[in-house]
This record gives structure tokens, sequence and C-alpha cells, in this order.
């Protein structure tokens, strides 16, 4: 989503993302970290999870009703064409260690009534922490958290799992955290738990167990150092989740580009990227916007 609502949001975010719990180390800035390469994989899970091969869960973190899909299209075709998303995120068990990709909308919002701003309606149903406890896991024992990128729909709940590590590609640390002023106030609102969390940065690929089941791969476009996530499932077999390189089943067949991302161009190269891994791998592709994806989904894949 765009950035700017993720402003307008901020009382919310700064409430949700701000309120301490996490760990009292400060992570190194990414000239200061050992900065991982595309094997990645370096940082040890703390213990074995219990499960015999991967696993991929998903998570409802948010419905978001938008009235008009113009934002979403540069090409104008969707102007007063209304739609509504779901918010996924995903909790990936390994036998080494866990891991969650994205964490949704805020989690104040939680049974609260929908809240609306600009074109969004956005509500939450269960906190990430409770869908984590319903399958007998507790935050605080998430290992590695990854976000596809830095937008309010996809970070709102760090705070719940900020005693994990951080992966994260160095040019969206720089987009969060950019060494100016105003970005710098922006950054101490926005992201404010972030700041305080153990993290690994990395370029290019970052494959998190050092096996090749888990790999985030970068997208780019949607913004600097937007990512999306490869997962090798032993029954079900490759799974793609696409972070916000589309939005629609419709984005990906008519290749739409949001009006608010950084660079369309790289948009555009970062679709033909994903595609051509996806055809190579013959992977389900799930968009994580997509309920037509999302809902037919059994709430544990393997």
């Amino acid at each position: 989503m765009r950035r700017t609502w993720m402003i307008g949001l901020a009382g919310l975010v700064v409430a949700a993302c701000g309120g301490g719990g996490g760990p009292e180390t400060e992570a190194a800035a990414p000239d200061e970290a050992e900065t991982a390469t595309e094997t990645g994989g370096e940082t040890a899970a703390s213990e074995s999870t219990g499960v015999e091969s991967v696993e991929l869960h998903k998570l409802d973190c948010g419905t978001i009703g938008v009235s008009n899909l113009d934002d979403f299209s540069s090409t104008g075709e969707w102007a007063g064409l209304s739609d509504t998303f779901t918010d996924t995120c995903w909790l990936i068990r390994h036998p080494d260690g866990d891991m969650v990709w994205d964490t949704g909308v805020p989690g104040m919002m939680a049974g609260q009534p929908a809240m609306t701003q600009d074109i969004y309606t956005v509500s939450l149903a269960a906190t990430l922490s409770a869908q984590l406890r319903e399958k007998g896991i507790e935050p605080s024992d998430i290992d590695y958290v990854a976000v596809s990128h830095s937008h309010f729909d996809h970070v709102g709940q760090i705070d719940q799992v900020s005693g994990a590590t951080w992966l994260v590609p160095e040019v969206e640390h720089d987009f969060m955290f950019p060494d100016n002023t105003e970005g710098e106030t922006e950054a101490a609102t926005q992201f404010s738990a972030f700041a305080q969390m153990e993290m690994v940065p990395f370029t290019g690929e970052y494959d998190v167990f050092g096996d090749g089941s888990v790999i985030i791969f970068p997208t780019p476009g949607h913004t600097p150092g937007h990512t999306s996530l490869q997962v090798m499932l032993e029954e079900t077999g490759p799974v793609l989740l696409t972070g916000d390189l589309y939005h629609r089943d419709e984005s990906r067949s008519e290749r739409h580009v949001p009006r608010f991302n950084t660079d369309e161009a790289a948009t555009l190269a970062s679709m033909d990227e994903f595609e051509a891994r996806a055809q190579h791998l013959g992977a389900m592709v799930i968009i994580q916007h997509e309920p037509d994806d999302v809902d037919p989904l059994p709430d544990v894949m393997k």
C-alpha cells in the first residue's frame, strides 16, 4: 500500500510498534554488521521446532477494502473500480527454526471497528500473537522475521515478534532509515520497533536455513528493497509468495503497476524475473492480497 497512508496511521503504528518489549541490544547498522551473501543462512536458530519437514502456515493479518483502484494501475484502467484485499502473514516452520513472513496491519486494530482513511478501509480480526498461540507457538519463540517491504500493512505487528532476528535487504533498510532529517523523523515514528531488533542485512538472495528450502529473493520496484519468498515443500512443491509485486490476479495477468511504486521499470523487470523463476520451478504462486489465491488454501501446507 501507499507509504503516505502508512504515515497517516502514525498514531496507531507508534502505539503498536513502539511500546517496548523488544530486546535491549540495538541492531547494528549494515556497515557494522557482517553482511549476508547470496548463500545466507549464517544465523543459527535457537533450538529445534519439532517439525520433520518445512511447513507453510497462512495467517489472517487484516482485510483492506479499496474504494477506488486507480492507484493500483498506472494505465488508468482501474479508475472507479473497487475491491477487497486480504492481508496475509505467513509462518514458516523448519526443523531448525520458525520464521514469520510479513506482519500485517497494526495489532491494536484487532476486534475494533474498521478504520477508513482515504480510499482504504482496514480491519483485523485477531492479532499475529493470538494466531501463533493457537498453534502452540509463543511469539517470543520465533527465530526470524522478514517483511516483503516496509508499507504499513506488512510491518504493523512487528512489535509482537521483536525478539526475532530481522532479515532485511540493505537497500530496504536504507529506504526505511534514510540519512536525512525528514526521513529520520518518519523512521522514529514508523519503524521504532525495528531499530531495537537484532538484524542480519543482506544483498541479493538470502537462504534462511542454508539448505535451499526458504529463500528470500529480490523483486524491487514496489519499494527499492521489495522481496518475495520461495518455500520448498515436500508434498506441495515449490511455493512463491509475491509480497506486493502483485496485488490482484489481474495485476499479474495484465502486468499492472501501482502508481505509487518507487520504480515502474524495475517493477516490470521484477515481474519478468519472478515469472521466469515460477516457470522454471513449476511453482505455485500466491498473491498475498488476493482472496482467490489465499482462501482456497489449507491452513497448513506441507
